[in-house]
């Protein structure tokens, strides 16, 4: 084999088929990149997508039990006077307890009380026993950027206030409602068992007028001890057919014993009666039984650690929650009133709190001889329907502004919106847009609906 017959079995690639070789490499190589990059992002989106399903579903769960349970009473709630409605159905009357506790016991007793005695349109102070007002079971208050209807419960003075709503992270959430709830804890309370019971509590009525007398505290079992009665606790005994509210003396011992007749805090406006033999009595410490529950948004940072949104808080008698979902941006209530025809209609909070015992829906019951039980249609709420949106917590910049969009019936929005164009829009909140957002709503009827 010759020397050139060597050389050219030798030759390599020319420069053109190298460069053509590296072109298409880069094509192929761009073509991996992007499908890659594109399907990370599908990938992140997906996981957003199932990780706000689960989270909106569980706020949903949370509030609607305590919705549920909100206005109970122990076993007292229906089944008071029947009167006739207008649509020719029989509707049981509004029972509440009797609160014979005097001064402002019992406001210092509720937490989260934004209604003091006298304010506003709102009753005096009473001077003679009284109905467990329907204002105190329930409130709820609707929020905007700018203000909070029927009022800003950050503005009222009481104990562990709730912050007032700003863009600043631990704030309130702008524009999202807050709702407050009570009700008995149906696992407190000591039961009352039948006079001369060798274990159990039981109470001492006065033989000449079947007043009460003493409360004999044995707790057995889980109840709790005797020693969870504080200084100036009221007491609530209550049966299946009616309740009492009523301050004593002797709080931390094992005999508790109305407050004398009086008007001013610590006292009673009379004696409460005794509720030997009937059925199934049971006695609440109401500073601590009578739970408040109220729902809210919280500004937090982040799962990203540069942007805001939105937590849910629960709180329980003025105390806060850890958040329980994070990545919920607006929270609203809209309160279903049953009318006396039968129909059932849909009320703004400001609407149910302004109602008297003249509305339709009230009953005619007032909490004394000349005070009207203002806010009337609170425990008249038959349902409550939830909305609210959650994000997917984490900015995906990489959204097409179609998939910006998303529905919010509160603010009518019923095909899918850009985030702009919604009534509270995440940039007044303090949100970015570029998040996916997905709207969650609930219709829950309340338990204890008392027509």
């Amino acid at each position: 084999m010759t020397h050139l017959a060597l050389l050219r079995r030798q030759r390599g690639f020319s420069l053109i088929e190298l460069m053509i070789a590296m072109v298409l490499g880069l094509l192929v190589a761009g073509g991996i990149i992007s499908i890659f990059i594109s399907t990370s992002a599908s990938n992140r989106v997906q996981t957003q997508l199932a990780r706000l399903q689960e989270e909106g579903r569980y706020a949903i769960t949370r509030i609607s039990g305590d919705i549920s349970a909100s206005n109970s009473q122990y076993c007292t709630n229906t089944g008071g006077n029947a009167h006739l409605g207008s649509g020719g159905v029989y509707l049981d009357g509004l029972r509440a307890a009797t609160v014979y506790a005097a001064g402002n016991a019992l406001m210092a007793a509720i937490n989260d009380n934004t209604t003091p005695w006298g304010a506003g349109n709102y009753p005096a102070m009473p001077t003679a026993p009284y109905s467990l007002p329907a204002f105190l079971s329930m409130r709820g208050y609707d929020c905007t950027i700018t203000a909070c209807l029927p009022l800003d419960p950050s503005t009222v003075t009481f104990t562990n206030p709730l912050k007032g709503q700003s863009q600043n992270i631990g704030d309130r959430v702008l524009g999202s409602s807050i709702l407050t709830m009570r009700y008995i804890n149906p696992s407190a309370g000591w039961t009352i068992y039948p006079t001369g019971s060798a274990t159990g509590s039981t109470v001492d009525i006065n033989a000449a007028d079947g007043s009460l007398k003493d409360i004999n505290l044995k707790p057995i079992g889980s109840e709790p001890p005797i020693t969870n009665v504080k200084a100036n606790d009221l007491m609530m005994l209550a049966n299946c057919s009616s309740g009492q509210i009523f301050a004593v003396t002797g709080q931390g011992s094992a005999t508790l014993t109305p407050a004398t007749v009086g008007s001013g805090s610590g006292s009673n406006f009379a004696v409460p009666s005794g509720q030997a033999g009937m059925a199934a009595p049971v006695l609440f410490d109401l500073n601590t039984d009578f739970q408040t529950v109220t729902y809210y948004l919280r500004v937090v940072q982040g799962s990203d650690g540069v942007s805001k949104t939105g937590a849910l808080i629960r709180r329980v008698n003025g105390v806060d929650s850890d958040p329980i979902v994070t990545g919920i941006e607006r929270l609203n209530f809209t309160y279903g009133v049953e009318l006396p025809d039968g129909t059932t209609k849909f009320l703004a909070a400001k609407d149910v709190d302004a109602s008297t015992s003249t509305t339709p829906g009230c009953s005619s019951q007032v909490m004394s001889a000349d005070t009207t039980d203002r806010g009337c249609l609170w425990r008249a709420v038959k349902s409550i329907e939830i909305d609210l949106v959650m994000d997917g917590q984490v900015p995906l910049y990489t959204l097409t502004n179609n998939e910006l969009q998303y529905t919010y019936a509160f603010d009518n929005k019923l095909s899918l919106t850009q985030p702009g164009s919604m009534g509270v829009t995440p940039a007044q909140q303090g949100f970015v847009n570029q998040l996916i957002r997905r709207e969650f709503t609930a219709l829950v009827s309340v338990r204890n609906y008392n027509p």
